[in-house]
């Protein structure tokens, strides 16, 4: 099971598979998970770094970073599944019960499971995790949005902002392959989310993600 840990002051590029990531804050390393945990019951530093964490409880700087987990999952085909395989031969081999199995025996209630998917269905996302960003026109020949700051699902995608943006200047979302958006003057792919877009392109700026729109140009 792999985590990682993350300094700001060391930037490090690398690709990584994570498996229920931890984050020690500051840190930046791949490190493994059960490792790093038997190593800080007696130490207090960095098992690669050596600097130190905490002086007295440096298990408590550990924490959960569901984001890249969910980014690594649907940037490798196959893994999640791959991992939740392994989990369960982990736990079925030593005879113990699989924690996230459903008890036997218990009933569930499928009217209710589709009255919560529905209820789910028609909030439009607000109970998604949200994302502040920011739409700035780069084209002069091009309207410019009244209104640039928006709050979305980060589940939201390019194509969902563009058209979005059709709708706003070109009068019809069905134009909106004729729009490009842009990331640090990077062009960003229709199916990226905002999640992901967020994460790869803003992770250690302030909000909003400040994108930027534009006709789609022809290469």
């Amino acid at each position: 099971m792999l985590t990682y840990m993350f300094v700001p002051i060391f930037h490090i590029q690398t690709f990584m598979l994570i498996h229920y990531n931890s984050t020690i804050y500051f840190f930046f390393y791949l490190v493994c998970k059960s490792c790093l945990v038997k190593h800080l019951e007696e130490n207090n530093s960095c098992p690669t770094c050596q600097i130190v964490i905490h002086q007295s409880h440096p298990l408590q700087y550990i924490s959960f970073d569901r984001t890249m987990q969910d980014i690594v999952f649907k940037l490798v085909p196959g893994l999640q599944l791959d991992e939740i395989k392994r989990e369960r031969e982990f736990y079925r081999i030593r005879g113990l019960p699989y924690p996230k199995e459903v008890p036997a025996g218990t009933e569930i209630d499928d009217d209710k499971t589709a009255q919560d998917q529905a209820a789910a269905d028609s909030d439009y996302h607000r109970t998604d995790e949200q994302v502040n960003i920011g739409l700035e026109c780069v084209a002069s020949h091009l309207k410019s949005l009244k209104k640039k700051f928006l709050r979305v699902s980060s589940q939201a995608t390019i194509t969902h902002l563009k058209k979005f943006i059709a709708v706003k200047v070109l009068d019809g979302s069905d134009k909106y392959r004729d729009i490009d958006i842009l990331c640090n003057d990077e062009l960003l792919g229709k199916d990226h989310t905002l999640k992901f877009v967020y994460v790869t392109r803003w992770r250690f700026r302030e909000p909003p993600l400040k994108l930027q729109y534009r006709p789609k140009l022809d290469l």
